[in-house]
């Protein structure tokens, strides 16, 4: 969840919530105390022992501290899989041994992992990565803003273009030109989307996951 949520729920309940990251593929892989998470807003925790982790680049190389790429795990407490049927997914999934579930992110100078985005999420707008969760967290905190997404839509110059899908708080005016002015001290110009559409509600599965598929499908 973003930063603000969970620094308010610290807030009310107190430094209770555990933040554990993994998947069905490696288990879980990584942990942080609330007290961890407190010294490090944002992030979601460190290797658990016995599980190893890698940020590897586009080209292969494995990525530095610091610099964002896709992230890679390896749990020896959990059980190695395969996926039914098809063996060619579990044989692009891996690198070196370690498990890609298809996040982007990072780790700071004490192994502390933090996500930037889903991989399929990421947009490349003229050559450059953007990752739509940082956008959509600033937009949320705007108290004209519900709900809000944020997607790639193709452009013929640069690839992709941002594209901003919102569910405005009642009484808000569906103002495109105030949502960038909002947008426009928090975040780098190329960051604030070219298009935004305003929606009584956003496409959200029984258990909350946004749909983006379904908002791509729309254009």
């Amino acid at each position: 969840c973003p930063v603000e949520v969970k620094q308010g729920l610290m807030e009310w309940f107190g430094p209770i919530v555990h933040e554990i990251y993994g998947g069905t593929e490696v288990g879980i892989a990584l942990h942080a105390t609330p007290e961890e998470w407190l010294a490090r807003p944002g992030t979601v925790g460190r290797c658990v022992p016995n599980a190893e982790i890698r940020i590897y680049g586009d080209d292969g190389s494995v990525l530095p501290t610091g610099e964002a790429g896709e992230i890679y795990v390896r749990n020896a407490n959990y059980a190695d899989f395969t996926y039914i049927n098809n063996p060619e997914a579990r044989a692009e999934s891996e690198r070196d041994g370690f498990i890609s579930i298809g996040d982007v992110g990072y780790l700071d100078e004490a192994g502390f992992l933090y996500i930037s985005d889903r991989k399929r999420d990421m947009v490349i707008f003229g050559g450059t990565n953007i990752y739509p969760a940082e956008i959509e967290s600033e937009l949320i905190q705007s108290p004209d803003v519900v709900d809000c997404a944020v997607i790639g839509l193709p452009d013929p110059e640069f690839g992709e273009v941002l594209a901003a899908y919102i569910q405005l708080a009642p009484g808000a005016k569906p103002d495109p030109d105030a949502i960038r002015s909002y947008l426009e001290p928090r975040l780098a110009r190329y960051k604030i989307p070219r298009i935004i559409h305003f929606a009584e509600k956003l496409p959200r599965e029984e258990s909350g996951k946004l749909m983006k598929r379904k908002l791509r499908d729309q254009g």
